[in-house]
């Protein structure tokens, strides 16, 4: 349902790569809510995935860039300036990527250059984005740039593997660089911490399966779907949170909140139970 929250509005959306992507969702809705965007991913990104499909259905230009170069960075900068015909709106940075949980090296058995590549593709790679677009002053003042997180940067959770370190810098500088901007321009910067979500990068982690269960099971609303993100980033974006940066917000059906529910709790007992009678029977 379109309530025009994005009217007249322009963005730039990173890290659609296929129908299951956060981003491409983000695309999608953007436009069903009056935005103009600007898709962009790294090029090989691009080769493999459908993001031209994505183009077509919501009239954007697809623009290439490798998020971990400056270079990169200030030509789809310029690029979308020049498509939009001056500054924009908002920005979606929705990159992740873990070379370690890809060759499914545990945390204690880090290689620290797939450690480097990590930190830089799924944080820093942010700040870059941030820096770039203050430099050539590319947002419009209450402007909104929001990143995609999640709650193992606060928590160890089994699998996640150094993603979490990734996630903890990356919300680090959503509340550093949110000051600054912010205090500048009026743009506010914050991450969205999502419930665990079936995507392309998110498949690698170790055990989604079961922790998708497991949160869907603790979480009093159950798990927040890549549609229901989007949903939340769009108002990230609006006029409607102009006071609202420097944040990580949660979107997880409550799971953050939560210590045990009842759900979990039976699942635990039966377990407890079957165990119980595998011991007796020795």
């Amino acid at each position: 349902m379109s309530y025009n929250l994005l009217k007249g509005k322009k963005g730039l959306i990173f890290g659609a790569l296929n129908e299951h992507s956060i981003a491409w969702k983000v695309a999608l809705q953007a436009v069903e809510q009056g935005a103009q965007i600007v898709l962009t991913n790294t090029p090989v990104s691009i080769r493999m995935g459908t993001i031209d499909q994505l183009a077509e259905q919501t009239g954007a230009v697809v623009i290439p860039a490798d998020a971990t170069s400056v270079a990169d960075l200030e030509k789809l900068f310029d690029g979308a300036m020049e498509h939009f015909g001056g500054k924009f709106d908002f920005v979606l940075h929705s990159i992740g990527m873990s070379p370690n949980v890809r060759k499914g090296r545990t945390y204690d058995d880090l290689d620290y250059d797939f450690l480097t590549k990590t930190l830089d593709i799924s944080a820093i790679s942010f700040h870059k984005m941030i820096q770039v677009a203050r430099q050539k002053d590319a947002l419009n003042e209450w402007g909104s740039i929001v990143a995609l997180s999640y709650i193992a940067a606060q928590r160890t959770l089994y699998g996640y593997n150094d993603m979490a370190d990734a996630k903890a810098l990356l919300e680090s500088i959503a509340r550093s660089f949110g000051y600054i901007y912010g205090r500048e321009k009026h743009v506010r910067i914050n991450t969205v911490s999502q419930s665990p979500t079936p995507t392309t990068a998110g498949s690698g982690v170790l055990g989604l399966n079961d922790l998708m269960d497991f949160a869907d099971r603790m979480s009093p609303l159950g798990n927040a779907t890549a549609e229901d993100c989007a949903n939340y980033v769009l108002t990230l974006f609006s006029d409607l949170t102009r006071k609202v940066t420097m944040q990580n917000l949660f979107h997880d059906g409550g799971f953050s909140s939560m210590g045990m529910s009842r759900r979990a709790m039976q699942l635990y007992g039966k377990g407890l139970e079957l165990e119980y009678r595998d011991i007796s029977k020795h």
